[in-house]
């Protein structure tokens, strides 16, 4: 088989969307443009995990930190979660790249920083109030854990993020506070602010569980309309 030297951006994302509705299958779509299988497997990979404009060329490549690598493979190897979710929640455009760096880690290999692609990395964090860390604790929440997203969206470090996001999900609503110095307004809060800050991230949390059955039923729609 020739293969065309390029497929265009948009191209990429017809095809990817046109499998995603049920309409063609992978293997067909590779014959159409003249790719390989493992190619159009890999645009569905990216447009999985940091959406659509990641298979976009852009002449400037963004850098995915040292720090980002390490949080993303020990992610990887407490949480029990699969390649594509980690790639989704850090934003990282393929998942050969992960298991790269946890091929490097597992040989206490130095993770270094690279630019090769995938969302802009946040690495300066800011001072926030608790209503800022519980909207941004949402918004995470609500786009399946992705760290990178969101820490560009509030422009605080993906570290920061991270830490609100697990700390959240792991003790509750009252570990956003900030224990440091004594500010009254998060110090003193009542019960029924308390409760309102936890009805929020749970409506988050439930929203991104509808999220999840939706697809889990649109991924089963399509799989029945190919046999």
């Amino acid at each position: 088989m020739s293969h065309k030297s390029k497929i265009t951006g948009p191209e990429r994302i017809a095809a990817v969307e046109k499998y995603l509705r049920g309409e063609d299958s992978l293997n067909h779509i590779a014959s159409l443009l003249d790719v390989t299988f493992s190619s159009v497997k890999q645009w569905l990979q990216t447009y999985q995990s940091i959406g659509p404009n990641g298979l976009l060329h852009t002449a400037q490549n963004t850098v995915y930190t040292a720090e980002l690598k390490r949080i993303a493979v020990e992610d990887y190897l407490s949480s029990g979660c699969s390649y594509m979710e980690i790639c989704k929640r850090y934003s990282i455009k393929s998942t050969r790249q992960l298991r790269d760096w946890i091929l490097k880690y597992n040989g206490h290999e130095k993770l270094k920083s690279s630019g090769t692609g995938g969302t802009p990395i946040m690495t300066k964090g800011r001072a926030t109030t608790y209503e800022e860390r519980i909207e941004i604790v949402k918004f995470c929440i609500e786009h399946q854990n992705n760290y990178a997203q969101t820490a560009e969206k509030f422009q605080v470090s993906y570290q920061q993020v991270y830490s609100w996001t697990n700390k959240y999900l792991t003790s509750g609503v009252e570990v956003l506070q900030d224990k440091r110095g004594k500010r009254k307004s998060e110090d003193q809060m009542s019960e029924v602010e308390k409760l309102r800050a936890q009805n929020k991230l749970l409506q988050a949390e439930n929203f991104r569980k509808q999220m999840e059955i939706d697809l889990l039923k649109k991924l089963d729609e399509i799989e029945r309309r190919r046999f």
